[in-house]
């Protein structure tokens, strides 16, 4: 379906690419040129082949393939791997290649000027023959590396946008780049003459790669500012992740929920709200895998259908654990009540992990989601990167209108503020806080709910004792400062009252 843009001057085409329409508000200006420029590996081809295949699938527009590089029987392989079948295509007339790639058994010896006038007789040729509505040209560079001076290349380019303006056909041109932030182009003006500039980019940060897309140009036409994080998926191709796209429309219920533990549900008013997403963070050992084990079972309890990502601990661990603290995580599963994906995090990209949990999410469709842990998957993303793929999950699973929970590592064994925890804490609902409380000699452990939005809820740190029935929470902490910060100092004069408690509890 066509899509008139907000400025009533152009109709724009949407091009089927998953996320990509919503930044660039509709899709690509019909009947003009995009220029696609990248780096080497930041995924050209791809764009320029699945501009055509989504154009098959989605709208039953036939496209033409002009290749100066890779040959077209290559293109049809590397394809493959994301389900779309070209060599069906031509045979049923939806798509057709013009080869214009170097012959590796002839020399191309170039006498005179080089005239692009046959070229454009075969395109023409090709778009009529299956009335095409989309042609990809991949790539420029390969074409311009064979023209003379930079006043000819410019010429020919011109010549070929007015051509394919001409032919009635939204065209996807790709052109390379040489660095990822340097210039736009290889020879510095193709930018100048598309209509329209896209830039991929494949950067390597921190040792870590990240791929975004940004609109640098649209002529004519609006289009979402700046860069966007992106993933390529087998079975789908490019799929863009829109964070400008989301907005805060979520409902907000009154409803509450179990926490799993009744003693946590006094401190929180009566549960947590059904549509909240809570954090619990904590040092390595404090319970929060525990914590998470309560929250699924409190679910399941209920006839709740529960899913958890797990990317510390593989299925025997959870299982194991969850056996041992009473809960048989492998009954639930067989009931269909729960739903256990474990992945490492280094396994694929942050955005990948994105798609991947956004898609399990939309299959098993559950009322509660639990991740153990965020600070895992911060190993394998920059700081932006990991406050991007925050907010976009929270924001997708307050629009399912469910409840999440995350767990968070502190840095420090006593407590303080994990670099997650500062990405994530202000986007929350709430946050409990689990620490362990240095007295005497004894380690013991503490919880406190730090936040509770639109609720009252208890302020005391609390032990809790971790046993084979899971997570009992007790009284609270008296006269002790300084737990919170890592520092716990214990009053002597407290000493009697510590005295008294145990005798009534005797």
């Amino acid at each position: 379906m066509e899509i008139l843009s907000d400025s009533k001057l152009l109709v724009k085409l949407p091009t089927g690419l998953s996320g990509f329409d919503l930044i660039a508000e509709g899709g690509l200006p019909k009947g003009r040129t995009a220029l696609v420029s990248g780096t080497s590996g930041s995924a050209k081809t791809v764009f320029a082949c699945q501009f055509l295949a989504e154009g098959i699938l989605m709208a039953g527009e036939h496209g033409v393939f002009i290749t100066f590089e890779e040959s077209p029987s290559d293109i049809r392989k590397n394809m493959r791997g994301f389900g779309w079948d070209i060599k069906q295509w031509e045979t049923e007339g939806k798509w057709v290649f013009v080869d214009a790639s170097p012959s590796i058994e002839q020399e191309t010896v170039i006498v005179g000027e080089y005239d692009l006038g046959a070229l454009l007789v075969r395109i023409e040729y090709a778009v009529k023959l299956i009335g095409a509505k989309r042609v990809s040209m991949d790539s420029l560079g390969s074409l311009l590396s064979q023209l003379p001076d930079t006043p000819t290349m410019r010429q020919e380019l011109l010549r070929i946008g007015a051509a394919l303006k001409k032919m009635g056909v939204t065209s996807v041109m790709t052109g390379e780049r040489t660095e990822e932030y340097g210039g736009i182009s290889r020879y510095g003006l193709e930018e100048f003459v598309a209509d329209n500039v896209i830039i991929l980019r494949n950067v390597l940060d921190e040792e870590k790669r990240r791929r975004t897309i940004e609109i640098l140009k649209f002529r004519g036409t609006p289009h979402q500012k700046g860069e966007f994080p992106f993933a390529i998926i087998p079975g789908q191709g490019i799929v863009v992740i829109p964070l400008s796209a989301i907005e805060l429309k979520q409902r907000s219920s009154s409803f509450r929920v179990t926490s799993g533990i009744e003693e946590l549900d006094q401190m929180c008013g009566g549960g947590f709200f059904r549509d909240s997403i809570l954090l619990v963070s904590g040092a390595t050992g404090t319970g929060k895998t525990l914590m998470v084990t309560h929250f699924l079972q409190g679910g399941c309890m209920n006839h709740e259908r529960c899913l958890i990502f797990a990317f510390e601990e593989s299925r025997e661990q959870l299982f194991r654990n969850a056996i041992g603290w009473g809960v048989d995580f492998e009954k639930l599963e067989k009931d269909g009540l729960l739903k256990v994906v474990c992945k490492y995090p280094e396994v694929t990209s942050l955005e990948n992990h994105m798609i991947d949990m956004r898609a399990a999410i939309e299959e098993f469709k559950p009322k509660r989601i639990a991740v153990d842990s965020l600070s895992a998957l911060e190993r394998v993303s920059t700081k932006k990167g990991f406050r991007e793929f925050v907010i976009g999950l929270t924001s997708f699973i307050k629009h399912q209108e469910v409840i999440g929970l995350f767990t968070s590592t502190t840095p420090s064994l006593m407590g303080g503020v994990s670099v997650t925890e500062a990405h994530i804490s202000t986007i929350t609902d709430s946050i409990i806080l689990l620490r362990y409380v240095e007295i005497y000699g004894e380690m013991r452990r503490g919880l406190t709910v730090l936040k509770m939005r639109g609720s009252t809820h208890n302020k005391e740190i609390r032990e809790f004792l971790i046993d084979k029935n899971g997570m009992h929470i007790g009284k609270p902490f008296r006269n002790v400062t300084g737990i919170l910060s890592g520092r716990p100092y214990y009053s002597e004069v407290n000493e009697l009252d510590r005295m008294g408690d145990m005798l009534k509890d005797i």
